[in-house]
């Protein structure tokens, strides 16, 4: 079989070339779906549109022709973009036949609306915006109606049949309660004093008499505190710790998020305990453990919500792709370019496989 980049090349060079009909350039047709035509003006108006999507700079459509970076990237990018293109026509379509075509009033709302989220208050500021974006203001009408009618056939024709059911969520909860945990934390105090250095050869540098000094005062320090010296007042007196404003308070703290050797060490201690000298690069810490909280599950009426989104998502593509699948075996679809079918073709192949795997 072709690879699917060959097609793609052998594309790419036929519907660049115009074609002439008594000296007059006329649009190419690339497919015809249920009578409604697809032609190259609107193939690479998508094309265009798929490459900003990924940050690539495009002005028009004279650079997917003269620049081999964008070439290259429409390799990848055109099945996709044709398939997609298909299956908006089939909604649009849908919806027309549904009648869920908006009336100028809600046309009006949504830009409104749509403005006003954008911070725009005037008409021409909207269409200098849209015009900075590479759109016209009748491109953009059209796009709208398109998702205005895509939507409504969402609403009315797919998610009525993703509804959750009171019981279900709850039995996802029951079968999923690792999903919902808050994580177990801690909160600690410290205190940190640091070891003076001294520069030599333009280094800091600490020798060990400063170090067996240092040493010997945090130990002063934790055994002052074991005899029940308030923490946060000793805190105060000694420490050098950013926590120090704060009573040497940190956290709550993730811990899952600390270093495996900091979480060996607070593993062994229990709320209350104050940890030996911790020797550290730059002096020497204690740690007392405040609290320790467990693992728990998050109650089910906070995560009703959350639950409702994760199945509704996962149903949503499922049954929005039955019912594509269900126009596309409805559609007639008439092709007017070999080498765009063979890659549509080979999209659609490739996503069945998918499927199956």
């Amino acid at each position: 079989m072709k690879p699917l980049t060959a097609f793609l090349a052998a594309f790419v060079l036929v519907a660049s070339a115009p074609i002439l009909g008594q000296g007059v350039i006329l649009e190419q047709v690339l497919v015809k779906v249920n009578g409604e035509i697809f032609t190259k003006t609107d193939l690479e108006a998508r094309q265009i549109d798929a490459l900003r999507a990924t940050n690539r700079q495009v002005s028009n459509p004279g650079d997917l022709k003269s620049d081999a970076t964008l070439k290259a990237a429409l390799v990848e990018l055109t099945p996709s973009v044709i398939v997609d293109a298909i299956d908006e026509l089939l909604m649009v379509q849908r919806g027309k036949e549904l009648g869920l075509q908006p009336n100028a009033e809600q046309m009006k709302d949504t830009v409104e609306r749509i403005k006003k989220q954008n911070n725009i208050t005037t008409d021409a500021q909207f269409r200098t915006a849209l015009t900075q974006s590479g759109m016209n203001y009748e491109e953009f009408e059209k796009n709208l109606e398109k998702e205005y009618i895509k939507a409504r056939v969402q609403q009315q024709e797919i998610m009525t049949k993703i509804q959750l059911t009171e019981e279900e969520s709850k039995e996802y909860y029951r079968t999923h309660l690792k999903e919902f945990e808050k994580p177990a934390t801690i909160s600690i105090r410290d205190i940190f004093i640091s070891v003076p250095t001294v520069m030599q050869g333009g280094q800091a540098v600490t020798n060990v008499a400063a170090d067996d000094e240092t040493a010997k005062k945090i130990a002063d320090v934790r055994a002052r505190l074991l005899k029940g010296e308030d923490f946060v007042k000793m805190v105060g007196e000694v420490s050098e710790s950013p926590s120090k404003a704060n009573g040497g308070l940190i956290g709550p703290i993730n811990i899952s998020e600390l270093a495996p050797q900091v979480r060996d060490l607070l593993d062994k201690m229990k709320p209350g305990d104050i940890s030996e000298p911790i020797h550290t690069p730059n002096g020497y810490q204690l740690i007392k453990l405040e609290t320790r909280t467990a693992a728990t599950p998050e109650s089910f009426d906070k995560v009703r919500e959350d639950i409702a989104n994760k199945i509704g998502s996962s149903r949503m593509e499922n049954e929005q792709k039955k019912y594509i699948d269900k126009l596309r075996a409805q559609a007639i679809i008439e092709w007017k370019n070999d080498e765009l079918h063979k890659l549509y073709d080979q999209k659609m192949a490739g996503g069945r496989d998918a499927d199956r795997r």
